[in-house]
């Protein structure tokens, strides 16, 4: 049977250490069956953030790669938090926000980003509720934020 662990290792991902939080509350609280994940941005592995604005300077391209590596980090979360990704039974929900410009529309093309990760990781149960907005502004001009519910 495939694990997340060999689908991350087929897809040539490792899993970075988990970023601490930016202000006063937890990466992510564990409650009824659900583990709730506090928003996370695209922090490369490195610590490098990716930011601008979505429709202006950034493109649709991009920003799913941007939304790409937040998932990433949601899945670092997880894995401290659970100690193996084996216990995740659904990703239930996904609340993709993006940096973007009054105009732009394509919020949801960008947000796959993440979604596709969660089915690539996941498989069915990779599959999930979501919405995805548009921001005016999110902390540090980061391009993307994202914020899970798992259930385990």
């Amino acid at each position: 049977m495939t694990t997340p662990y060999d689908r991350l290792k087929a897809l040539g991902i490792v899993l970075p250490t988990p970023p601490t939080p930016i202000a006063n509350f937890v990466t992510h609280v564990e409650a009824s069956g659900l583990l709730f994940l506090s928003g996370q941005g695209p922090r490369e592995a490195d610590g490098r953030m990716h930011t601008g604005k979505v429709g202006g300077g950034v493109s649709v391209e991009e920003a799913y790669q941007h939304a790409r590596v937040t998932g990433i980090n949601l899945l670092a979360v997880m894995h401290a938090a659970l100690g193996d990704l084996g216990r995740v039974k659904r990703v239930v929900k996904l609340l993709g926000m993006v940096n973007a410009t009054p105009e732009f529309g394509d919020h949801p093309k960008v947000i796959n980003g993440c979604s596709d990760l969660m089915v690539e990781v996941f498989g069915d149960a990779g599959r999930h509720a979501r919405s995805a907005v548009g921001f005016g502004s999110l902390p540090g001009q980061i391009t993307v934020e994202i914020e899970a519910v798992v259930a385990i």
